[in-house]
């Protein structure tokens, strides 16, 4: 009996390892870290290329996570969370800051009142930052290197963007194009945040994906 337990339980450890070091999972922790790290150091940069920059790594956000692997739960307890009330409330009014003006953008689908002729607007900020909440407690989670939280988070962190930051994603890259090929950013309407920021310190990482001709 109890050699079958552990061969049970070392055959379980064996899929919960092929799937959360699978290729897809890797390279969606990959980009979903660098998204994170965009949005923590968003002060870092001027505000047209870190609109640039993020409107770069979303449609690449949202490929790799479309390419996850459906997971189902093994453990019992619930995840940790790690993004607190004030990480969020901060990492928000550096965006806003950041944006000033620019960061309403009208709202085109909301299933809540989509047959209705009720205009509504949205934050880039808060989609963006709505977006990092679930991703970085994914990361954080995935960084522990425990493999059923590993895969409990993968499991929680599709199904989330199934049904709440897959949908972030997709209105506020809309937003996000319309304010790099307006002419504003290459007008300097928006003032960088601070004056002697890089136009972009992650164009390496980006060119790795992109290639330096989609630049």
């Amino acid at each position: 009996m109890l050699i079958l337990q552990l061969h049970s339980t070392r055959m379980e450890s064996d899929t919960l390892n092929k799937i959360v070091y699978s290729r897809n999972v890797v390279e969606f922790v990959a980009v979903a870290s660098e998204f994170c790290r965009v949005v923590e150091s968003s002060a870092q940069y001027y505000a047209p290329a870190l609109v640039d920059l993020t409107r770069k790594l979303l449609p690449l956000l949202y490929f790799k996570a479309s390419l996850l692997p459906e997971v189902n739960p093994v453990a019992d307890d619930p995840l940790e969370k790690y993004v607190t009330e004030l990480d969020y409330m901060v990492l928000l009014q550096k965006w806003t800051e950041i944006l000033g003006e620019h960061d309403t953008f009208y709202e085109v689908f909301d299933p809540d009142i989509q047959f209705g002729s009720e205009t509504v607007t949205a934050s880039v900020s808060e989609n963006i930052l709505d977006i990092y909440q679930d991703l970085k407690d994914f990361v954080m989670a995935y960084s522990l290197g425990n493999e059923e939280v590993m895969n409990d988070s993968l499991a929680e962190c599709r199904s989330h963007f199934v049904e709440f930051w897959g949908q972030r994603l997709v209105n506020v890259l809309r937003a996000l194009h319309q304010l790099t090929f307006s002419g504003f950013t290459r007008e300097g309407e928006m003032r960088p945040v601070k004056p002697n920021a890089p136009e972009e310190n992650s164009s390496g990482w980006v060119h790795h994906f992109f290639g330096p001709d989609n630049e």
